[in-house]
C-alpha cells in the first residue's frame, strides 16, 4: 500500500489536511485599519488625554518664567511704573497717580530738552525737603511689593527716586526773574500755565550758569517743591547729573481719571541755544571787523 497513513488499528484511510479559515478583516476607517475594539480605543484615548494635562501642566511654569522675564526686560530698558508719594509736582501730577517712564529714549542718544519731566536718583538730600512719605507695610507685604516692583509689576515707591521739570539744560543761563516776575532761559521768559495755581514762578532770586551734563530742574508746586533753587549753595549750584536720570515721565496712567499725556510745554520751544546765540554773536564781530 501506499504511504498516505496508517490508523492505529492498521486501517488504511485517505486524508487531506482543512484549510486554515482567512482572518476576519479589521473595518476600515479613514483608509487605515484600526487595531483592536471599543475598548482599546477607549484606553487610547485616556493616554492622549493623560499625555495633554500633564503637557499644559509643564507648560505653566516655563510660561510664568517668559511672562516675568518680560516685565522684568520692560521695567529695565523700556518702561516703568512710578508712584507718586508728594505734592510738589502738582496740579501736573497728584500725590497717588501713577506714571509711565521712558527709559529705552536715552538708549538712543536722545538728549533730555526742557520742558520734559524726568524721574532722577537723589542727588544727596533732596527728600529731607520733600513732603512725609507713605506709611511702611508689614514685613511680609513689604517684600511682596518689593519683588514685584523689581519685575516691573507694580510702581516703583524707590525712596531714592524725585520728579521735578527740567528748565534748562547744559550751557543754559537760567534767571529769576525778569520786571514781570518771570522766569528767563538765555533771556527768553517762560510763560508758565502748569505752575500750581496761586504760586508765583519763584519766591527766591537767582541767576544760573547751567554745566554741561547737568540739568537745572523745578517743581510744578513752587511753594511745595525743594527743587534746585533750594540746592544753590551746594556744588554746581543746585543743578543734578543727566547720569542721574531714570527716565522721562510721559503719561499718566493711574488713576483712569488722571490719564494724560505729558508733553513739553509750547513755551520752551521758543528758548534759544546759549551756544547758537552766542556763536551768532561771534559771526557777526568776524564779519564787521573788515569794516573797522
Amino acid at each position: 500500500m501506499g504511504s498516505r497513513g496508517r490508523s492505529k488499528g492498521g486501517r488504511d484511510w485517505d486524508f487531506e489536511p482543512e484549510p486554515e479559515p482567512e482572518p476576519t478583516p479589521a473595518p476600515v476607517v479613514g483608509g487605515g485599519r484600526v487595531e483592536g475594539g471599543r475598548a482599546e480605543r477607549r484606553r487610547t484615548a485616556r493616554k492622549v488625554r493623560r499625555r495633554r494635562r500633564t503637557r499644559r501642566a509643564g507648560e505653566v511654569p516655563l510660561l510664568v518664567v517668559v511672562a516675568l522675564c518680560i516685565a522684568l526686560l520692560l521695567k529695565t530698558v523700556l518702561v516703568q511704573a512710578f508712584f507718586i508719594p508728594s505734592g510738589s509736582m502738582e496740579q501736573t501730577i497728584r500725590i497717588g497717580d501713577r506714571v509711565l517712564v521712558d527709559k529705552l529714549t536715552p538708549w538712543f542718544g536722545s538728549k533730555i530738552e526742557r520742558g520734559d519731566i524726568v524721574v532722577f536718583k537723589d542727588p544727596g538730600g533732596w527728600l529731607k525737603g520733600e513732603a512725609a512719605r507713605p506709611p511702611k507695610d508689614p514685613i511680609v507685604v513689604k517684600q511682596i511689593k518689593q519683588a514685584l516692583t523689581f519685575i516691573g509689576l507694580l510702581p516703583s515707591a524707590d525712596e531714592q527716586d524725585l520728579i521735578k521739570r527740567v528748565i534748562g539744560v547744559g550751557g543754559d543761563t537760567v534767571k529769576c526773574c525778569d520786571s514781570r516776575g518771570r522766569i528767563t532761559v538765555n533771556g527768553s521768559p517762560l510763560d508758565e500755565p502748569y505752575v500750581n495755581p496761586g504760586n508765583t514762578p519763584s519766591d527766591i532770586t537767582f541767576e544760573v550758569q547751567v554745566p554741561e551734563g547737568r540739568l537745572f530742574v523745578m517743581g510744578d508746586h513752587r511753594a511745595n517743591s525743594s527743587d534746585s533753587r533750594f540746592h544753590l549753595d551746594e556744588g554746581f549750584q543746585g543743578t543734578i547729573p543727566e547720569a542721574g536720570v531714570v527716565g522721562e515721565a510721559v503719561v499718566i496712567a493711574w488713576p483712569y481719571g488722571h490719564w494724560t499725556r505729558l508733553e513739553q510745554p509750547a513755551t520752551f520751544r521758543m528758548v534759544p541755544d546759549q551756544a547758537r546765540r552766542e556763536g551768532r554773536g561771534r559771526r557777526r564781530r568776524r564779519r564787521g571787523a573788515p569794516f573797522a
